[in-house]
Parts: structure tokens; sequence; C-alpha cells
């Protein structure tokens, strides 16, 4: 068996494992890999030019890392993951702890966290994001996990993590599985968006008739300014890209049905479970699932006929993209600071937004603003309190309502930037329609009602 000569150990080889490790190689840190499969082991060696070791023995590769030993794991959410922590269960050391860097549900990563303890060992969620450049130029990390383990790997995540004005994106998002919690409310937040964006897309292409080069140059200009982010930034570079195998744009070419891998799912169902209105996300998730449903739709076009056109600004367009992305981040941090609350996870949401400034899918430069607003008020209830952050809302909602109301006339699916704006009109909203669901519900079920002008729970019979 080798000495123990590596500071971190990383297990899930793949196209975000390798980029990460060499990243971590490239940042003066001493950390080894493992593929159980000598010739892919020897192949990966090799790709590193000899930098990197990679084993293929099991207990070697745990062997040659220094106590307390941090091991990560980038492999499919799931069985995989139990399945390689018994693989390595007989050969971990008291203190020995695993991380697990991919897109677990928050509730697997409790559960192992508890199995782990256990036996003496421990464990942290933590999410990754940033796809393969940001894995090996700079990803926004997100763990949790005790300050303990943290200090044991902190330095090591801190020298590969993307960076805003020298401070790192990543830092500890609380206890137990706060950070695959926080990464899932990131993923749901990303739906919307994307969901958001699409919409937009579809308003100027289907609705207004522009062209691509139009659309992709407007995208491009949006992201000189408020709307500046990785998200708005791929969409104008995919938009002009041109069709390598016949004529015309690649983008016109591609499937109009949207996969998913859950983790937005998960987002919506956490929140109803919290009790907290997340309808941006939820619609976005059930766009993505309406759009598998190709052949049915194409049965209901051919009765109920298509879109017609629209007339809307460039600016409105632009308006109502920023206000939804504005609210999509604050039902996200608003179902964080509800789950720290009801999990224990003392997640500070200036450091969530701090991480997410850069590195991360839905980074923006919206997001120094938010980290700026939990700064000056740690215990803001939501961001649509904030000053700031309302005076900016005040100055974009009028576009979204403006497109939002065009595309229903013209028959033009916009389910995110509905949702968005019908949660604005809520929340602004001091009384709602709900005294007559209490009325209704008392009627039919006597479960009886709370009055504005007295205290205590009443029941009428009301016929």
């Amino acid at each position: 068996m080798s000495d123990a000569n590596y500071d971190f150990g990383l297990i899930g080889l793949g196209t975000m494992g390798h980029a990460l490790l060499l990243n971590m190689l490239d940042n003066g840190n001493t950390v080894v890999g493992y593929n159980r499969t000598p010739s892919k082991a020897a192949e990966i060696e090799a790709l590193s030019e000899g930098r990197l070791k990679v084993y293929s023995d099991l207990e070697a590769f745990v062997k040659s890392i220094r106590k307390p030993r941090a091991i990560m794991l980038l492999v499919t959410a799931g069985k995989a993951v139990d399945d390689v922590i018994a693989g390595m269960l007989p050969y971990l050391e008291p203190d020995d702890f695993i991380i697990d860097g991919g897109n677990s549900h928050f509730r697997d990563t409790d559960r192992r966290i508890g199995y782990m303890t256990e036996k003496g060992f421990g464990f942290m969620g933590m999410g990754v994001s940033g796809g393969e450049d940001g894995a090996r130029f700079g990803p926004s990390m997100m763990p949790g996990g005790t300050p303990a383990q943290y200090d044991r790997v902190g330095k090591v995540f801190e020298s590969v993590a993307a960076k805003v004005d020298g401070v790192p994106c990543v830092a500890l998002m609380g206890n137990g599985s706060a950070g695959h919690y926080v990464k899932m409310v990131h993923n749901g937040i990303e739906y919307g968006i994307m969901q958001a964006i699409a919409e937009v897309y579809d308003v100027l292409r289907r609705g207004a008739g522009k062209d691509m080069p139009y659309a992709a140059n407007l995208f491009h200009t949006w992201n000189q300014g408020e709307l500046a982010s990785f998200l708005i930034e791929i969409t104008a570079t995919v938009l002009k890209k041109e069709d390598e195998l016949a004529d015309g744009w690649l983008v016109d070419k591609i499937s109009d049905k949207a996969r998913a891998k859950g983790t937005g799912k998960w987002t919506s169902q956490d929140a109803m479970d919290l009790g907290i209105p997340v309808p941006a996300i939820d619609a976005a998730v059930s766009a993505r699932e309406l759009s598998e449903s190709k052949p049915l739709r194409q049965q209901a076009e051919a009765i109920y006929g298509s879109a017609g056109t629209l007339g809307v600004s460039d600016q409105d367009l632009h308006d109502a993209l920023l206000a939804t992305m504005l609210l999509s981040y604050a039902m996200g941090l608003t179902q964080i600071r509800a789950a720290s609350a009801e999990y224990g996870y003392e997640s500070n949401l200036e450091t969530v937004a701090t991480v997410w400034r850069a590195g991360c899918i839905i980074r923006s430069v919206q997001l120094e603003p938010i980290r700026a607003a939990f700064a000056k008020n740690p215990d803001l209830a939501s961001l649509l309190l904030d000053d700031a952050y309302a005076a900016k809302l005040k100055g974009c909602v009028d576009g979204l309502r403006n497109v939002v109301a065009s595309a229903q006339k013209a028959g033009i699916p916009v389910p995110v930037l509905s949702a968005s704006l019908a949660y604005f009109d809520g929340i602004r909203s001091g009384r709602l329609p709900a005294n007559v669901i209490q009325a209704q519900r008392d009627y039919f079920g006597a479960h009886t009602y709370e009055r504005l002008d007295q205290e205590g729970s009443f029941h009428s019979k009301w016929a």
C-alpha cells in the first residue's frame, strides 16, 4: 500500500469529476482519483500527462489519503451513491468523511448523514454548479455539514471555486443537508428563468414574427445590461448557431420536448410541504411536462388552431424577463429561509447569494444587489420588501403585464411569465378572496373560519 500522500480524493471521474480534479491540481492541491477499471484509470492518468494519480484498487485509493480522510463522490444520484459508500466502509477509519457532490435529494442526504454518523464516520452533501467548464475553471459550490468538516476541505474548495472580487463562490450553507437543499432550490430557480427565456423567445419568433438573427442580437444586447447573466449569454449564442447538417438555424431543428432530472419537481414538492408559494418554478416544471406531450399537442392544434400574431415592444420583453428573474430569485430564497427554519439548517441568505454570484448556472448581475439586501437586513422576510429591490421591480413589472396580456390575447402560452405576474399581484394584495374559500369550507365540511373583527374560530349554519 502507498503511504498517505494526498489531501483529497475523488470518485467519479466522468467529465465533471476529471475536470474538477485537474482544477484542483492546477491550484496546488494534492489530490487523487479512483476508477474501478484499470484501463480507464490508466487512460485518465495519461490524459493528465502524468500529473494525476488514479487508482483502480479502492483500498489503495482510500489508504493514500491523509487522515481524517475527505473523499468526494461525483456519481449518479441514487443507488450508485449508496453502493460506493458500502464499498468504501471497510477501509474507512473514525472521523473520515465522504462528500456527495452529485444532485442527490436532500432527504437521501439526511439519511446518509444518520447512517454514517452511527458508524463513526462523517457525511456532507454538496451542490456543485457550473457544468464542465465551471468544474475545470471555477464552479460554484454549496456544501452543507459541520464547521469542522468544512475546515478540513475548505481551502481545497476555495482554491478552485469561481471568484468575485477575490471572494470564492463556496461557503458552508448550513447544517445537515443544507448544501443539497440550496442546490435543489438553485435548480428550481434555473427552471423558472430558462422557461421564461423560452417564452420570450416564442413571443419574439412566433408572435412578433422576428427572424433568428434579430432574436439572437436582441439577447446579446440584453446581456450587456440589467439582464446580464449566464443564461441570457448562452441563449444569444445558441440562437445564432447555424445547422451543420442542413440549411437554417440549429435551434429550429431541435425537438421541442424538454428533458428534466427532477430537481425542479423536488423544489416544487418541498415548497408545497412547507406552504411556500413558488408558482414560477411550479409552472416551469409543468411546462416541461407539457412539452413531452407532443402527439397530443399536435392533435389539439388541428382542432383548435395555432396562435395568432401580436405586437409587443422589445423593451416590454426585456422588462418581462427582468421582472420574472427578480421574482424567481425572491421565491427561491424565501423557500430556503422557510426550509432553514423547518429543518434547522441555520442558512445565511447573504452567504447563499454570495456563492451564486459566479460559477453557477443562475449567476447574474442581479445577485450582488440581492447579497447587499440580505447584508443590510439579515431578517428580510422577502426580497420584495427591500427598498432597492422594490424600486427595480416597480420599474419593470408593467412590461411583464403588457407581455402577458398580449401573449394571452394571441394564444401564445407564457406559463412562467403569467405565474410570476400572478404571484406579484397576489403578494401585493392586502386582501385576497380567500374569505370565500373559508366560507365554502365551513359550509360543506364545518371546518370553521376566522373573523377579522374577533378572536377565535367560528362556524355558521349557512342554509
